[in-house]
């Protein structure tokens, strides 16, 4: 491993987010599957329209107990908003839609991330309810099951969305991040750019772990 690089990600953490990730992908694709006509084709390449709901439905129990395991692990650093720091970041966008000189520095996540992962586990929650009432309709009144189709529609649609912007932000838009839930390492100067904040955090605190160095145990109270 090239020295100098710093751990960002630890293997349960990155394990956690690609079996979110890779359950989300495929009731995302499954579910297009049996909401469309023009995408019933995957139903085919399945043996049927009825396997397809089935690979859908116990996907959605992957996709559940990963949503958890996310929601335990990250709401701590990603789930509350920290102000002013959180507030001031907001003002400029990150420096994502116009000019900044300097970006104010934030946490281990930013705003924008903590909006995407506050977005995924609240559309997530919205689609395990709507979905569990769906595959068992016959626990509510039949005007209520009504209901749970839009709204489980409602979250397909925000959670695909945001898909695609998560997906474009942690590649083209961020180069270098990448590496962060592939290897769990990261560039110092790439983490210096994205994440200042924290990485003074890390060095204070003496949690800093860099490649090919011993970790520093912290001496601060």
């Amino acid at each position: 491993m090239q020295k100098g690089l710093i751990q960002v990600t630890d293997s349960y953490e990155r394990i956690v987010h690609w079996m979110l990730a890779i359950s989300c992908l495929c009731l995302c694709v499954t579910g297009l599957g049996m909401m469309f006509q023009s995408f019933n084709f995957l139903g085919i390449i399945v043996g049927g329209l009825k396997n397809l709901k089935l690979i859908h439905n116990f996907t959605g129990l992957i996709f559940a107990a990963s949503l958890i395991l996310a929601i335990r692990m990250w709401w701590k650093e990603a789930g509350v908003f920290v102000f002013p720091e959180d507030l001031d970041w907001i003002k400029t966008a990150g420096g994502y839609l116009w000019h900044v000189d300097k970006v104010p520095e934030t946490g281990k996540y930013n705003p924008g991330q903590k909006l995407f992962f506050l977005t995924v586990a609240a559309c997530g929650v919205l689609m395990l309810i709507t979905g569990l009432i769906m595959w068992f309709p016959e626990a509510l009144p039949t005007s209520l099951v009504r209901w749970m189709y839009p709204l489980h529609a409602l979250g397909f649609v925000v959670i695909f969305a945001f898909f695609f912007v998560h997906l474009y932000l942690g590649t083209i838009g961020n180069p270098g991040t990448v590496p962060a839930m592939l290897t769990g390492w990261m560039d110092r100067a790439v983490l210096k750019k994205q994440h200042p904040g924290w990485l003074k955090e890390m060095e204070h605190n003496g949690t800093l772990i860099v490649s090919g160095e011993e970790k520093k145990t912290s001496h601060h109270a």
